[in-house]
C-alpha cells in the first residue's frame, strides 16, 4: 500500500512538473472582484544548494526536482504477462506457453495479495509508533525495515515474474516485443 501511495505521488508530482513547464506562458483567468486573491502555490522540498532564482524561497529549502523521471532500466528486456497476452497472436505464443504464463501470473497475483494485507499491517503499526508525542526511534525504525522488506519483496516477486516469462519465450518473440514495446 505504500509503494502504491508512493508511486502515486510520484506519478502526481511528475504530472505535475510537466503541466506546469508546459503552461508556462498562459496568463491567469481574470479575477472577479467578490473572489478573494489566490494564494501562491505551495512548493515542496529542494536540496539544499539548489536554488532556482526565479522563486521567491530561500536557499535550503527542498523543492521538488523537474527533472523527468529516468527511463526504465528494464524497458524493452522484460515483458509483463498483460503485454505477452495482448499480442499472444502476433507472438505465436503456444498453448504450452499462454498456461504457464496465465499459472506464473496466478501464483504471482496471488503473492502479491499476500504482501498487501501484509504491508497493510505493519503500516497500521506504523501509524501508531508514530502517534505518541514522542516517537521511539528504535522502534520506529525497525518498524520500516519491516516495511521496506515486504516493499523489496513484491519488487522481488514482480521482477521473478518477468524473467521467468521472458525465458519461456523465444528470441523471435521477445524481438517482436521489443518492437512493439517501441511503437
Amino acid at each position: 500500500m505504500k509503494s502504491r501511495a508512493i508511486l502515486l505521488c510520484g506519478i502526481l508530482i511528475a504530472g505535475a512538473v510537466v503541466a506546469l513547464s508546459q503552461n508556462t506562458e498562459q496568463q491567469p483567468p481574470p479575477q472577479r472582484p467578490d473572489q478573494p486573491m489566490p494564494r501562491p502555490p505551495i512548493s515542496g522540498p529542494q536540496p539544499i544548494g539548489q536554488h532556482d532564482p526565479n522563486t521567491p524561497h530561500p536557499p535550503g529549502q527542498m523543492q521538488p526536482p523537474h527533472n523527468p523521471p529516468p527511463p526504465d532500466p528494464f524497458a524493452g528486456n522484460l515483458f509483463p504477462p498483460e503485454l505477452v497476452m495482448q499480442y499472444r497472436r502476433e507472438l505465436g505464443i503456444t498453448d504450452e506457453q499462454k498456461t504457464f504464463i496465465r499459472d506464473e501470473a496466478i501464483k504471482a497475483s496471488t503473492r502479491f495479495n499476500q504482501l498487501q494485507f501484509q504491508m497493510q499491517d505493519e503500516m497500521e503499526s506504523m501509524v501508531t509508533l508514530m502517534k505518541g508525542p514522542t516517537i521511539d526511534e528504535q522502534k520506529a525504525l525497525a518498524q520500516l525495515d519491516k516495511v521496506l522488506n515486504i516493499e523489496r519483496e513484491v519488487k522481488r516477486t514482480q521482477l521473478g515474474l518477468s524473467i521467468r516469462i521472458k525465458n519461456k519465450l523465444t528470441a523471435e518473440q521477445q524481438g517482436k516485443l521489443q518492437e512493439l514495446q517501441r511503437k
